[in-house]
C-alpha cells in the first residue's frame, strides 16, 4: 500500500510538472492558425498589392500580357493630370470627330461606350475626366487626347498623346505594358499585365483629382456649355464600378471590357487605414469580375503585409 501510494504520488507530480511546462512555455500548445488559402478566381490574370509597402497580396499570372479594354483610360487620365500647369477649368469644344467616333457609320448605332457629349458645346477638362472614368466615354477620351497631344492635326495630336501614354508607362517601369489607343479600343497591340495595371492605379490614386473622380458613384454636376451661352441639361454619369456600392471601403478604380479583353477591373478599397489595390484581366463575365475582386480584397485585408 505504501509503495503503490508513492508511485501514484510521483506520477501526479510528473503530470503536474508537465502541465506547468506547457502553460509556461507553450511547447504543447495548439499550432498557430495558418493563413487562409488564396481564393480561386476565374480571371486569366489577377494581382493585388498593398501600395504602402509594395507587398504582393495575391497573384495569378501577374505578369501575363493581356488586353486591357477601357482600363486603358486610367493612363489616359494620368497623362492629362500630369500636364504642367493643368487647368481643370479649361473649356474644350466638342468636335464632330469625337461624337462620330462612338457611332457605327454603317448602322448609326453606338459601337463604343460614351459620355454622350454634345456636338458644338464645350466642357471643362474636369468634367471630361468624369466622362472618361465613370461612364467610360470614348468620346471624352478622344477629346482629352486631342487637347493634350501635340501637332497641327487631330490625327497627329492623338498619336502624340498615345506616345505620351507609353512614355509614362516606361517612366513607371511598366515593362509589360503597351498602348496603341487612347481609350482601349485596340488596334491589336494594346496590352498590360495585372501587376503593371495595379502599379499604375496605385500611382494614379496619389492624385487627389483622380481619386475623387473614380470614387464618385454618380456625377450630375457636369455642364455642357452652348456656343451662344447657357448650358445643356445632361443625364447624370453613373460609375460603372459597382463595387463602390457593394463592397465596404471601395474607392475605385476602373472597369473595362471588349471582345479580346473580355471583362476587366482595376479596383481598390481602404479599411482601417489600410489600402489594397488590384487588377483582374480577362474574366468570364461582367458580374464575375466584381465577385472575384471582392474575394481578392477580402484575402488581401486578411493578411498582415
Amino acid at each position: 500500500m505504501t509503495y503503490g501510494h508513492g508511485v501514484r504520488a510521483r506520477r501526479r507530480t510528473v503530470v503536474l510538472a508537465l502541465a506547468g511546462a506547457v502553460l509556461s512555455t507553450g511547447v504543447l500548445a495548439a499550432a498557430p492558425a495558418q493563413a487562409a488559402p488564396a481564393p480561386q478566381v476565374s480571371a486569366q490574370g489577377a494581382y493585388a498589392m498593398n501600395p504602402a509597402t509594395g507587398t504582393t497580396l495575391f497573384g495569378k499570372a501577374p505578369d501575363a500580357q493581356l488586353r486591357t479594354g477601357s482600363t486603358t483610360k486610367i493612363m489616359t487620365a494620368l497623362v492629362v493630370l500630369s500636364q504642367p500647369h493643368l487647368d481643370l477649368g479649361r473649356k474644350v469644344k466638342i468636335k464632330k470627330e469625337y461624337t462620330d467616333y462612338v457611332i457605327d457609320p454603317a448602322t448609326q448605332q453606338l459601337r463604343y461606350s460614351t459620355a454622350h457629349l454634345i456636338l458644338g458645346d464645350s466642357m471643362s477638362v474636369q468634367d471630361l475626366l468624369y466622362g472618361l472614368l465613370l461612364p467610360s466615354g470614348c468620346d471624352a477620351a478622344y477629346a482629352l487626347a486631342d487637347t493634350y497631344g501635340t501637332g497641327s492635326t487631330t490625327a497627329q495630336r492623338t498619336k502624340s498623346f498615345i506616345a505620351k501614354m507609353n512614355s509614362k508607362a516606361r517612366e513607371l517601369g511598366l515593362t509589360n505594358t503597351y498602348f496603341d489607343s487612347f481609350d482601349g479600343v485596340s488596334n491589336g497591340n494594346n496590352h498590360a499585365s495585372p501587376r503593371d495595371l495595379t502599379k499604375l492605379a496605385a500611382t494614379a490614386l496619389k492624385n487627389k483629382t483622380f481619386k475623387k473622380v473614380v470614387g464618385t458613384p454618380l456625377y450630375k454636376d457636369m455642364k455642357s456649355y452652348r456656343p451662344g451661352g447657357g448650358t445643356h441639361a445632361m443625364d447624370p454619369w453613373k460609375n460603372s464600378n459597382t463595387l463602390l456600392s457593394t463592397y465596404r471601403g471601395a474607392i475605385g478604380v476602373k472597369t473595362g471590357s471588349g471582345p479580346e479583353a473580355q471583362f476587366c477591373l482595376v479596383f481598390a478599397a481602404t479599411r482601417g487605414g489600410r489600402t489594397v489595390v488590384g487588377t483582374i484581366l480577362a474574366d468570364t463575365s461582367a458580374d464575375q469580375r466584381f465577385t472575384d475582386a471582392a474575394k481578392i480584397l477580402d484575402h488581401g485585408f486578411a493578411q498582415r503585409g
